[in-house]
């Protein structure tokens, strides 16, 4: 996949430019998981130490070097302000490999449609060229902006796939199951 990473790390859309994350952006790595709202779905991966967001980011930037994608920070074009994040990894779900688009953005982006529309250039890169493995999304049921999110990005919902995560139950939406 080293080909695919010089492609892979930068993308558009009409109104934002994603790229890798580097390491200038472990503030916003932190601030961002570091806020309450932005985690109340998940709070497992809210951070308390800014220590933990340099791990946060050593570990997504290993995953770049391994895998020639990741997650990518997102940021309206023209500006260095970090709205967000939003990419894929790898993970098993119930013995199968999978894709699990990940999209998180601080409180003062939400509304505007800033992950749905990372959300379905992240789900288009896969599609032109991403690894051939089935994508998902790991939903909380109550959190119904990221059920839009990833409906935006392609995925539907997959309910045979559910599955209790860390924070409780994950509903799964999914794009390229195999039949």
């Amino acid at each position: 996949m080293s080909d695919q990473s010089s492609a892979a790390e930068e993308l558009r859309t009409a109104r934002l430019s994603l790229r890798r994350p580097t390491e200038a952006d472990i503030d916003a790595i932190f601030e961002i998981h570091n806020d309450p709202g932005a985690c109340l779905h998940n709070p497992s991966d809210a951070l308390a130490r800014f220590e933990e967001a340099e791990e946060l980011y050593q570990r997504w930037n290993d995953q770049w070097q391994r895998c020639g994608y990741g997650y990518w920070v997102v940021r309206r074009h023209g500006s260095d302000q970090q709205l967000g994040f939003c990419g894929i990894k790898p993970m098993d779900l119930h013995g199968r490999q999978v894709l699990n688009l990940f999209y998180r953005f601080a409180t003062s982006a939400w509304g505007q449609g800033f992950a749905g529309e990372a959300a379905g250039e992240v789900t288009a890169w896969v599609s032109r060229r991403g690894p051939e493995l089935p994508l998902i999304a790991r939903v909380r049921p109550a959190n119904i902006a990221s059920q839009r999110v990833a409906i935006r990005a392609g995925l539907t919902r997959a309910a045979h796939l559910d599955a209790i995560g860390c924070d409780g139950p994950d509903w799964i939406y999914a794009a390229k199951l195999p039949n």
